[in-house]
């Protein structure tokens, strides 16, 4: 993880936990794993990218994800969404009409979600790398301490935040977090996963789009624009 520098306003919550042994373990296994010549998705310099282009100061939303996509040229560091030109996954193409559904946004051409990150929507994945064309291949590497650091420091910001949940990955992550859904300043809107193999099972028709605006908006701290 050496090339993948701590932006500066995560650096307070993040620095503690990437000096334990676990994260320590984690970066020289990661080191090895490719020194083995094993390819991992996103590249490094992209691995903390969701909080690159979120400082923590501006976080208004917190979408939280399982893991990187595991296929060529999708994964650049933000939960669900993939470089420009490259095909959308089903899970995406899924929020996408839940999108239209909600506020009437028609599909976007591009995958990609850099603009909802740059409106203050964190995209954060549990686990931030993955193994070529292996799902959930670094799930319980020790990613979750450190992603589980980056809610906590959104958490105890104190900030007007709504917290997007969809299956049961993310809502393991925000049982281990303290605080989450108990202010009054926050909105914690939890559903089934958009994969097709759980999103009719409530995900369509749960209007986070509209329920996340209504509530920045009713909080002061104004609605995201979620056309692409």
């Amino acid at each position: 993880m050496a090339s993948d520098q701590i932006p500066e306003s995560w650096r307070a919550a993040l620095e503690p936990v990437l000096a334990t042994p676990e994260a320590r373990k984690l970066g020289g296994w990661l080191s090895a794993e490719e020194k083995a010549g094993k390819i991992i998705y996103p590249p490094r310099g992209a691995r903390l990218a969701a909080l690159e282009a979120t400082p923590l100061p501006e976080v208004r939303v917190v979408i939280l994800g399982q893991d990187p996509y595991h296929g060529p040229g999708q994964a650049h560091g933000l939960s669900f969404s993939v470089q420009d030109g490259v095909k959308q996954p089903p899970s995406l193409v899924n929020i996408f009409k839940e999108l239209e559904s909600d506020l009437g946004i028609p599909r976007p051409q591009t995958g990609n979600l850099t603009p909802w990150a740059r409106q203050g929507v964190l995209l954060l994945n549990n686990t931030l790398t993955v193994q070529d064309g292996q799902a959930g291949s670094h799930a319980g590497r020790g990613w979750d301490a450190i992603t589980d650091a980056c809610v906590q420091a959104v958490v105890d910001a104190g900030a007007v935040c709504v917290f997007i949940l969809w299956g049961s990955h993310a809502a393991k992550k925000a049982g281990r977090v303290k605080g989450l859904g108990t202010a009054a300043h926050h909105l914690v809107l939890q559903s089934p996963h958009p994969s097709p193999l759980s999103a009719h099972r409530g995900f369509f028709g749960s209007k986070p789009f509209s329920q996340a605006n209504a509530f920045l908006d009713a909080q002061g701290r104004g609605s995201i624009d979620w056309a692409l």
